[in-house]
Formats: C-alpha cells, sequence, structure tokens
C-alpha cells in the first residue's frame, strides 16, 4: 500500500537543539549548587520529555526543587529557543522534495514550543500537524500519539512511515504498526536503533526509502 504520510521526531530528527537546550538547563539549575551540563551530558538525558530530564537533573534528594527547576527552565528557553539551534543539512530540501505526502511532526518537547522552533526556523508550513508532549495524554514510547495522528490524518498504519533519531521513536512507530527509519546523526547511539525497518546516515536518503516502501 502507497505512503500517504511521513511523521518526524523533532529534536535531533529535524533540528539540532542541544546548545539551546543546555543553556536552559545550565540556567535552571544555576542557583541549586548542580554541576553545568556539558552538550555531551545534555544529550545523553534527553527524549523523554523536559518534565522527566529535570526529574533526572535534580534527583530524588531534591525532588522538591523540581517545580521551581522546570519553571526556571521553561522561562529560559522559551525566550532563547533557536539562539543556536538549526535544521540538520538537507532537512528544509528533503522537505521540499516530499511535498506530495502529508507531513507531521510527534515531539516530546511541548506542542508550543515545537510550534515555535519549527516557525523561527522558517519550517512550520511544511507540515499539516505539530504536535508536543502535551498535545495526547501519552508520550514516545507510547503508540499513542502515532495512533492519534493516524486518526487524526485518516491515514492506516501501513501508509505510513515514522521517522526518528532515538529509540522511543522506534518504538513508538513499531508498536503503532507504522514502518520506522531511524537517523543515525541524532541524539541517540546506533545501537539503539536497531530495530527500526530502515537507518540513514542523512535526511536526504529518506526520499528513496519512501520510494522503495511505494515500490513494494
Amino acid at each position: 500500500m502507497k505512503i500517504k504520510l511521513i511523521i518526524f521526531d523533532l529534536d535531533g530528527t529535524l533540528v539540532n537543539s542541544i546548545a539551546d537546550i543546555t543553556n536552559a538547563l545550565n540556567y535552571a539549575i544555576g542557583p541549586y549548587g548542580f554541576e553545568q551540563l556539558t552538550i555531551e551530558r545534555t544529550t545523553s538525558l534527553v527524549g523523554e520529555g523536559v518534565t522527566r530530564l529535570i526529574e533526572k537533573l535534580v534527583g530524588r534528594k531534591a525532588a522538591d526543587l523540581k517545580d521551581v527547576v522546570l519553571k526556571r527552565f521553561l522561562e529560559y528557553y522559551s525566550e532563547h529557543l533557536t539562539d543556536f539551534t538549526v535544521a540538520y543539512p538537507g532537512v528544509r530540501e528533503t522537505l521540499e522534495m516530499l511535498g506530495p505526502y502529508r507531513k507531521a511532526v510527534i515531539s516530546n518537547k511541548r506542542e508550543d514550543l515545537s510550534k515555535r522552533l519549527l516557525e523561527n526556523l522558517g519550517l512550520s508550513g511544511y507540515f499539516d500537524v505539530i504536535w508536543g508532549s502535551d498535545s495526547v495524554p501519552e508520550k514516545k514510547p507510547s503508540p499513542a500519539p502515532v495512533l492519534g495522528m493516524l486518526k487524526k490524518i485518516s491515514c492506516r498504519s501501513e501508509e505510513a512511515v515514522m521517522v526518528g533519531d532515538s529509540n522511543y521513536d522506534i518504538e513508538a512507530g513499531r508498536a503503532a504498526g507504522v514502518r520506522t527509519v531511524a537517523v543515525s546523526y541524532g541524539y541517540r547511539h546506533i545501537s539503539l536503533l536497531k530495530d527500526a525497518d530502515f537507518i540513514i546516515d542523512n535526511i536526504k536518503e529518506l526520499i528513496f526509502k519512501v520510494d522503495l516502501l511505494n515500490a513494494n
């Protein structure tokens, strides 16, 4: 059956946002004695949404700080959303070439932040729907957001592809019955992506993978 819908993850797949996330985290934890984060450390922590990220950082011993640290993060990050964030090479050209397909974003970043980030980078117009962690009751790796998107777009699971850089994206896509394409250049080690139907090293390769799926 022909592919009609391509669902993208955001951070680590379409955009490299890790520097801005790191800066916001360091601002958020700054007054409370936590060690400042490197980009490498942040990369190892992201993927499950900001609330879970803050929980990992403050730990059980400082759980009472979670809400204030989260508030500081969101305030700073909202104002510095795309200071250093850029689309990965080839993203814009690939989205242009995928023009005939319906396209959507499902991110574990909050919906408002996801939409504004894509707007700031001039990419939001390529997508029919942009969802974040608060758009549906469950986040990836739950299949719920993928299933919800299929329903919203009126698309069968066999007519859709999930594209992401993490095991959460692949798990969500597979559990929802859609084909999965993992990108190797994102935030997760390639060893975590082995369950994807395809692994690509450049987003431009997605065009050929979609063509291949349509040919079968």
